[in-house]
């Protein structure tokens, strides 16, 4: 297994260390913190009102966006 060396403050450390169970390493405390994260942890984070907000803001950036390229790909012509 390949390492890397890293440099962290005296109050990062303690606060890692507090963080570390009996058998753990310091890896393995980093993996559990900063591990990946199931996109249903998200679930039920917006309201309707907020998601519906933020799908039309999508659309209206994906519209933008196609405006741009199309733009770009007519004035390369």
């Amino acid at each position: 297994m390949a390492t890397k060396t890293i440099s962290i403050t005296e109050e990062a450390y303690e606060r890692l260390k507090i963080q570390k169970e009996p058998k753990e390493s310091f890896t393995d405390v980093i993996n559990r913190i900063a591990g990946k994260r199931s996109i249903m942890e998200f679930a039920g984070i917006l309201s309707e009102e907020e998601g519906e907000k933020l799908t039309q803001y999508i659309k209206e950036r994906r519209k933008a966006s196609r405006e741009r390229s199309n733009k770009i790909r007519e004035m390369m012509k």
